[in-house]
């Protein structure tokens, strides 16, 4: 199956907009039941209002009524494997944990496997704003 991911991810790499950067990257968020969900990064020329491929992945899973992130792949060209940025490290914290798998990848495949606290230790999640009565 992780073959399939990575043809899946990197076939979101290959649509991403980065006319600024060049810097394409795509993201591929899978669920606890199978599903998956790609995004690429898309870029403006108003940088800050670009998106991230990860930001993309997950706004696809919660439109189809998903809320929890197994494992996430990440690709983009460089040959030690893409990272998420420290925002998408915490967008992907809200529907994940620290033990989550993150697959960091370059066109090659997987080049490393980090858990999302590896990748964002002591990390603030949704918890801290429950309350004892909240669902």
């Amino acid at each position: 199956m992780q073959n399939a991911h990575i043809d899946l991810v990197r076939q979101a790499m290959g649509k991403a907009y980065a006319p600024y950067s060049k810097y394409a990257v795509g993201a591929l968020v899978v669920t606890p039941s199978g599903a998956s969900y790609a995004g690429c990064n898309v870029e403006n020329a108003s940088y800050p209002e670009g998106h991230c491929a990860e930001t993309a992945a997950i706004a696809a899973m919660i439109l189809d009524g998903q809320r929890r992130i197994d494992h996430i792949y990440i690709m983009s060209q460089d040959t030690a494997g893409a990272t998420p940025c420290g925002g998408c490290r915490q967008r992907i914290r809200e529907f994940a944990d620290a033990q989550t798998p993150v697959y960091l990848c370059s066109p090659k495949g997987v080049e490393r496997q980090l858990s999302l606290g590896d990748l964002l230790p002591h990390a603030f999640g949704p918890e801290f704003l429950q309350s004892e009565g909240a669902n």
